[in-house]
């Protein structure tokens, strides 16, 4: 390998997490939510395959001031594990030199659950401290591990189909778990929750206007893709819903997927983070985020983790 030549820095795993802090994490997020918008719309190109899963590209990963720009693509096997497999390439954005390949399942668990969490934050009602998860999965983590360093929370409670699941997850969060609701109702203690927090692969609503309390605030971050829907459209048009982007969200998000239009948005986060909208306008109301997950904030973790990285592996794809 030539000493001149540029390396690829290759982060898996294991390395993202031993790199990647949740506070610095949230503080790059907090900063790619309030930077000015870019110039270039961010992209979501999905196909079916032949067989059970989906491929997805999102491009390009673009923040103001960082010199860099991501790429990723994704398989998704929701049979498989983990469901998540594929890369990130994190490439300078002057020359297009590849500086980095990082797992893509960490970056998206990473960004997705921390930028759920600074959302939810900033929607729920201040003294919101009781919180139910439906999904106990990589990205329900990450928004429980992020809310907690937002604030504080004093009762969890934990379903999934998977009871061995819901209950690793609540011994690690000091939460309780309960039974899923095969019949389609809400397990006991979750509508009760100030905060519900839904990361599953639901393709029919979980909740509805009614299973919902006056003042609840409800993350959703399951509809990523056509068909996906966590959320019934009779909640979503009862609630004070935001996105983070408006045409993502009608294309393949928790609007669209409900067959609801721009308008049953009460906005985008972004708005809400920079102070140029208001988010929550009573305690009473109820509350709604509603994310597809866009390519900037790939990039916020990516280069987070590339300018941390010191002994990891590196190669040189042009040797």
């Amino acid at each position: 390998m030539s000493e001149d030549r540029p390396v690829t820095v290759l982060l898996s795993r294991s390395d993202l997490e031993s790199l990647l802090d949740p506070r610095e994490c949230l503080d790059a997020l907090r900063a790619g939510f309030q930077a000015s918008p870019g110039r270039v719309r961010p992209q979501r190109v999905r196909t079916d395959l032949p067989g059970p899963g989906t491929a997805t590209a999102l491009i390009p990963g673009l923040i103001d001031g960082v010199p860099a720009y991501t790429v990723k693509v994704n398989a998704k096997f929701p049979g498989a594990t983990p469901a998540l497999r594929g890369v990130v390439c994190l490439h300078d954005l002057r020359t297009g030199e590849l500086l980095a390949l990082l797992d893509s399942a960490t970056v998206t668990a990473w960004r997705t659950g921390l930028a759920a969490a600074l959302g939810t934050d900033a929607l729920a009602r201040p003294d919101a401290d009781t919180v139910a998860v439906i999904g106990a999965g990589a990205q329900s983590h990450l928004v429980v591990t992020g809310l907690r360093r937002l604030r504080p929370i004093r009762d969890l409670v934990v379903t999934d189909l998977d009871p061995e699941r819901a209950a690793a997850f609540a011994a690690r969060h000091g939460g309780r778990a309960v039974p899923a609701e095969t019949g389609g109702g809400v397990p006991s203690g979750v509508a009760e929750a100030a905060v519900i927090v839904a990361a599953t692969w639901s393709r029919t609503p979980l909740l509805h206007a009614g299973d919902v309390g006056p003042g609840t605030h409800v993350t959703s971050l399951g509809a990523d893709e056509p068909g996906k829907a966590e959320l019934s459209a009779d909640l979503l048009r009862a609630s004070r819903t935001f996105v983070d982007d408006l045409d993502l969200a009608v294309a393949m998000g928790a609007l669209g997927n409900a067959g609801l239009g721009p308008d049953a948005a009460a906005g985008v986060i972004s708005e809400v983070l920079r102070g140029a909208a208001p988010g929550r306008t009573e305690p009473s109301e109820v509350t709604v985020y509603a994310p597809v997950g866009l390519p900037w904030q790939d990039l916020a973790l990516s280069w987070a983790a590339y300018r941390a990285a010191a002994s990891v592996t590196r190669f040189d794809f042009l040797g």
